[in-house]
């Protein structure tokens, strides 16, 4: 009987040990241009992909991958704030298959229409020319591509940024959150 317990007890906790204690993990951050560090908003929120040079420039990491997301979620800067931005294609799959590209929109814009009209402007990687919902985005990328751009943070509020490849905004978006 006390061999069964034993038993019993060592199963169960090698149970729990396999099962529980793993946290979710959020792909999201806030950075503090105060004291230069990343703010920890709880205890799920990941070191982010971004850093803030010496000259104040925020360095956003961003990466697209073959099975059609982002690694973050969310990216919170500060108005007016210099922001660069890398967008790197993490997966193999050539653009025409598997393109990505970050279109930062202006606020209110409706995402499934402007989605709408990307999908056919894809002489233009599927940003519709001199369209006025769009402040800022990358050329459209194949797998082991990237690409920098570089702009000032619009004025406080949360926008929406997006991969405007046909079909892939319903996953690949995100808020970019400017306080």
């Amino acid at each position: 009987m006390k061999y069964l317990k034993l038993s019993v007890l060592m199963l169960s906790s090698a149970f729990l040990m396999n099962c529980g204690g793993k946290e979710e993990k959020k792909k999201s951050f806030s950075y503090d241009t105060e004291t230069e560090t990343p703010a920890a908003k709880s205890e799920t929120t990941v070191a982010p992909d971004t850093a803030t040079a010496a000259d104040g420039v925020v360095e956003v990491m961003l990466h697209g991958d073959d099975k059609m997301t982002f690694n973050l979620k969310e990216i919170k800067v500060k108005s007016g704030q210099k922001v660069k931005l890398t967008l790197m294609h993490t997966g193999k799959m050539p653009k025409n298959v598997m393109g990505h590209n970050f279109v930062l929109l202006n606020k209110g814009v409706d995402l499934s229409t402007f989605a709408s009209k990307a999908a056919s402007a894809a002489d233009h990687d599927y940003v519709p020319e001199g369209s006025e919902d769009v402040i800022v985005y990358t050329k459209l990328l194949g797998g082991g591509e990237s690409d920098v751009i570089e702009f000032d943070a619009p004025e406080a509020g949360t926008y929406d940024f997006l991969c405007s490849f046909p079909g892939h905004y319903a996953l690949m978006k995100g808020k970019f959150i400017v306080e």
